[in-house]
């Protein structure tokens, strides 16, 4: 007769811990890339070409929000408490866009949709956003662009970005300032090296159909 309540009141103990245990989980703590500046007067384009920005392509760890951390060599894992505001894959698009505008070369720079119109397409991919831990406490991020002309049907231009930069801390936040700091220099870097190009070639941009 006694172990229906022993039974109940031992549920209600394992009920009574899993709810403090809820009650004690840490926050989730969000963080966002700065884009830096934004000139107050663009200068007037220099290539009178449109560019039309894909959608970056990815892994499947960079569409999610949480931030990625390398563990080893060949091993990632996610945190669970430290995500980003928007996705890897969209906040980078969304920065090569802005950088691309601010550069004031061009025409227009605008997303790829179905009924935009532009000279280039401008293809990206995301290879790597992710904290490593060792040998030594860095940011990596690596990403890939290339310049489609849409005319001619191929690609005339590729730019590569890989940079590890150093970590001035040892908790996430100082890991996120690093990966900003990276970012904003591998989207001058690939801004520079686009905007090249047509310096190079001044005479080919197409005329928009």
């Amino acid at each position: 007769m006694l172990m229906r309540p022993i039974r109940l009141a031992a549920v209600a103990v394992l009920l009574a811990g899993l709810a403090a245990g809820c009650g004690s989980a840490r926050p989730v703590k969000y963080y966002a890339l700065d884009p830096g500046p934004v000139p107050t007067s663009a200068p007037s384009a220099v290539y009178p070409v449109s560019l039309l920005v894909m959608r970056t392509t990815t892994s499947h760890l960079y569409r999610d929000d949480r931030l990625v951390y390398g563990s080893g060599p060949v091993q990632l894992g996610v945190y669970s408490d430290h995500r980003w505001a928007q996705t890897p894959a969209d906040m980078v698009q969304d920065l090569l866009i802005s950088s691309l505008r601010s550069s004031g070369q061009y025409r227009s720079v605008s997303r790829l949709s179905t009924s935009a119109r532009g000279d280039y397409v401008v293809r990206s991919h995301l290879d790597a956003l992710y904290e490593v831990d060792r040998p030594a406490l860095v940011a990596r991020f690596a990403m890939r662009v290339e310049l489609f002309d849409s005319k001619a049907g191929t690609t005339v231009w590729v730019g590569n970005y890989s940079h590890d930069e150093p970590v001035k801390g040892k908790n996430v936040a100082a890991v996120v300032e690093a990966m900003n700091s990276n970012v904003r220099a591998g989207m001058q870097q690939l801004t520079s090296g686009m905007n090249q190009y047509f310096a190079n070639h001044p005479s080919e941009p197409p005329t928009a159909q």
